[in-house]
């Protein structure tokens, strides 16, 4: 079995084929799938899919790094009461976009400080956006990470030393999709030194398309690509793949 711990099936991208694509994951065992929420936009959509589909889509509850604007309050005030209503199983996607807008630094610290909280007041994971951010996203940590404190640092994609640097809060894993089929993304290479047992499975389809579909839209059902991938760099087989890494996010999210 498989588990995608991050796909946005819930977007229009999806409107025409999202039943198809969903019994396309089923038929390959990838029996089930996370959706982290961007805004207030987007919540009510996720909830339904989680309903309609429930024990295979579970909902999540957070505001996207790149959603984070000056109503950023507001935007948080119309998501918490999901936390009663839904049953989230994690906080997010939340965390630090510096790539797009970094003038919104500030209140994305301050966003990403409040919904930390809203994970320790409801003893959920966190999954965390972390795009040219890592640094900002760990001196919060350092601040902030208790015992209880876990999630996933979602797209990982960055070098051994952060990835050890994760490693180290205790309760984090590094999420893992399309951009380590890339055939110059040296990303093979980091988690190569890095025990499977700190890996979890994602697609953030409809984004990040893994080889050999790059540059077409992304879907759930690829996530047997990256585990195939996953199965040449440990030299273990798919199964295995699939194993591991959802025992890994089971413990999580507690799914």
């Amino acid at each position: 079995m498989f588990i995608d711990t991050h796909t946005h099936i819930y977007l229009q991208d999806f409107e025409e084929d999202r039943l198809q694509i969903i019994d396309e994951c089923l038929n390959n065992k990838i029996n089930k799938l996370l959706l982290p929420n961007i805004d207030s936009s987007t919540i009510k959509d996720v909830v339904k899919l989680s309903k309609d589909y429930i024990g295979v889509c579970f909902p999540m509850v957070g505001l996207h790094p790149c959603s984070v604007k000056n109503d950023y309050e507001n935007q948080l005030a119309m998501l918490k009461p999901y936390l009663e209503k839904c049953n989230p199983v994690a906080i997010g996607e939340i965390g630090m976009d510096l790539y797009w807008d970094s003038s919104t630094l500030e209140i994305q610290k301050e966003a990403f400080i409040q919904q930390i909280k809203w994970a320790e007041e409801y003893n959920l994971p966190i999954v965390i956006h972390a795009r040219e951010s890592y640094n900002e996203i760990f001196q919060i940590l350092d601040q902030v990470n208790s015992a209880n404190l876990k999630g996933v640092f979602h797209c990982f994609s960055s070098d051994l030393k952060d990835a050890e640097r994760i490693l180290e809060y205790g309760g984090f894993k590094l999420g893992i999709g399309g951009v380590v089929t890339f055939k110059n993304s040296g990303l093979d290479k980091v988690i190569k030194e890095i025990s499977i047992e700190n890996i979890v499975l994602e697609t953030d389809a409809p984004y990040l398309t893994p080889t050999p579909h790059r540059g077409k839209r992304n879907k759930s059902s690829y996530l047997t690509l990256i585990a195939d991938k996953l199965s040449d760099i440990y030299e273990i087989s798919i199964d295995e793949i699939g194993k591991i890494t959802s025992n890994n996010a089971a413990k999580i999210f507690d799914i």
